[in-house]
């Protein structure tokens, strides 16, 4: 058994490394043009903004420019980075951004406001930054330098594992995982392509699924947190429609197992 699990760990490396290399070789200088919003309800403060951006050297497919959180929220596009206020008249930018989230975890939201005491708010949506008004050039440039590199490194394909399931020898990317649960002997795996029955301890998987960003809400779960959409009490939204348990003895250390993943892959900078 020692030997076959061996095996599976060094084949895991394998395809890891297998999947890289070829991202690597099929993007190699490749750099992919960002779509950019501006959401401010003062005027000047969009077009210095958006002056700043025309200067950019880094490659920008569109910037577009909203007046309010809610002409924003009607819109369809989705962007790479937004430059956000959160003073602004009707909904402001927490809420918008909180919207936002919903239905888009993947958007860097920058914060342009001149109020520094709403920086703990910002990080409460898992902000990538926060600007005080009036914006430097410098600043500006650099988030969106930071935030094509942290989108670059995204795209790259997630690691794939071999799990033996009861329909054989399974290989999943990580990201394409849901979640698992532990039924009396068996354990459910639940991915993008179906449901797989396997066999193991729930607490081996913990161990071997920590370091690709999955965490334990409840005893009888482990859960990939990049497939979170929203926690609301004790019940887990996943972004498949499902919902999963929450204990309360975990929910204060998951939060936060949560909350500090969500702020590593969104590089929040302040």
């Amino acid at each position: 058994m020692y030997v076959v699990q061996s095996f599976l760990y060094l084949r895991e490396d394998f395809l890891c490394y297998e999947n890289i290399f070829n991202y690597n070789k099929e993007n190699k200088g490749k750099k992919q043009k960002m779509k950019i919003a501006i959401c401010d309800d003062e005027k000047k403060a969009s077009e210095a903004l958006l002056e700043i951006l025309e200067e950019c050297p880094e490659p920008i497919e569109k910037t577009d420019v909203y007046f309010s959180g809610e002409e924003l929220l009607r819109s369809t596009e989705q962007y790479d980075l937004l430059f956000l206020d959160i003073d602004m008249e009707g909904i402001d930018g927490i809420e918008t951004a909180r919207k936002i989230r919903l239905k888009d975890k993947k958007v860097k939201i920058v914060y342009v406001t001149a109020y520094s005491e709403y920086a703990g708010k910002a990080f409460s949506v898992h902000a990538f930054g926060y600007l005080l008004k009036p914006v430097k050039k410098t600043s500006v440039l650099k988030q969106v330098a930071d935030a094509l590199a942290y989108r670059e490194e995204e795209q790259k394909p997630s690691p794939v594992l071999e799990f033996e399931t009861s329909q054989g020898r399974t290989r999943l990317h990580t990201a394409d995982i849901y979640y698992f649960e532990i039924r009396g002997r068996q354990i459910k795996l639940a991915a993008e392509k179906g449901c797989y029955e396997m066999r193991g301890k729930i607490g081996d998987l913990r161990e071997r699924m920590k370091d690709y960003g999955f965490a334990s809400p409840h005893k009888s779960f482990v859960v990939n947190l990049d497939q979170i959409r929203n926690i609301k009490g004790y019940d887990i939204y996943m972004m498949s429609g499902e919902i999963l348990p929450l204990s309360q003895k975990q929910a204060v250390s998951f939060k936060e197992c949560l909350g500090r993943f969500l702020a590593e892959k969104n590089g929040s900078s302040f």
